[in-house]
């Protein structure tokens, strides 16, 4: 008999929360899904999952959902996460983002479910006062994704003080590449990541790439970021669940990242050696808010959890992302 009880995932048919649902599901644990499939894709949800199409700010279905399955631990995905976008309607990604983890929440405690994990992001920490970025540096995002998910930190934290459930916050940095097994990646049309883009282009879909400002306080000049692996992301996840249940009482706030950093031409030069061919650059002028360097000291999460990454190598990466794409083609046909 497993001890392993059902953990809910919110925007599992979406890019990340898609892989975790695999890393569980890979570990044992029985997985129900909740994704409005506004974003995300039914079809990118591992069959071995219950997915159940609806909104996580539908706290009848979420308290429903928490009963019949016995769910023990939420794995919160579901959310709005284009900062540009963040910028010109602030009040969709503070509905999206924190009104409706808000709900989450209350469904939660209402279920008594013990143990909730967090998808957060670096943009918390804004235009950081060094890099590597450590956790304990002063939050001050700098768009109003970032603020929202910071948002969503001081709930939770308040809410473990006051009910019997701790969290753990997981502040990503560049997520990029595909399950290695090849049953999902990153899927959205439109996406803005830079490997995601630059895979894209290599295979005729763009016509170049645009490197958005050359003249940062960096080695060659481009921005220079912490690209980790979505699978080692996930698991981070399932380790991270783990350490919740083997110690209630704590909660945690870790970065994900590898603790290194590439430039935009370093990535784009990576792509270039792995399709053998170059890619067109446009050199564009500077977005605004973006800081010269991004990179995770990614200590707290080595001490604290058994994570340890399996993917870090920036080709490796660009060759999952790429084999993703092409499937991406025979898909959508």
């Amino acid at each position: 008999m497993s001890d392993k009880f059902p953990v809910l995932v919110t925007g599992g048919a979406g890019y990340i929360g898609s892989h975790a649902v695999l890393a569980l599901l890979d570990a044992g644990w029985p997985v129900v899904v909740i994704d409005n499939l506004s974003t995300g894709f039914g079809w990118a949800v591992d069959e071995r999952a219950a997915l159940v199409e609806g909104d996580i700010e539908d706290q009848a279905l979420v308290g429903r959902l928490i009963a019949e399955h016995g769910i023990g631990a939420i794995m919160h995905f579901a959310g709005s996460i284009i900062v540009p976008e963040s910028v010109e309607n602030p009040l969709k990604y503070y509905h999206n983002n924190t009104v409706k983890s808000r709900a989450l929440m209350a469904a939660a405690v209402n279920g008594g479910v013990k143990h909730f994990i967090f998808s957060s992001t670096a943009a918390t920490y804004g235009i950081p006062e060094e890099s590597p970025v450590r956790e304990d540096l002063p939050t001050r995002p700098i768009n109003p994704y970032g603020m929202s998910k910071l948002m969503t930190e001081a709930m939770l934290a308040d809410v473990a003080k006051a009910h019997p459930m701790n969290f753990c916050a997981l502040r990503y940095f560049n997520v990029a590449g595909a399950d290695p097994q090849g049953r999902s990646g990153q899927s959205t049309a439109g996406a803005t990541h830079l490997i995601k883009v630059a895979v894209e282009a290599a295979l005729g879909k763009r016509g170049h790439v645009s490197v958005f400002g050359t003249d940062y306080d960096t080695p060659d000049g481009t921005g220079v970021r912490d690209y980790i692996h979505v699978s080692d992301l996930a698991a981070a996840h399932v380790h991270a669940l783990d350490a919740l249940i083997a110690a209630p009482e704590s909660s945690h706030i870790l970065n994900c990242g590898y603790g290194r950093g590439f430039s935009v031409l370093e990535v784009l030069n990576a792509v270039d050696r792995v399709t053998n061919m170059t890619i067109e650059r446009r050199l564009e002028d500077r977005r605004a808010g973006d800081p010269d360097s991004l990179i995770s000291d990614n200590r707290a999460i080595l001490a604290r959890l058994p994570w340890r990454p399996q993917h870090d190598d920036l080709e490796k990466i660009v060759t999952h992302a790429l084999a993703w794409e092409r499937k991406l083609s025979e898909i959508r046909g």
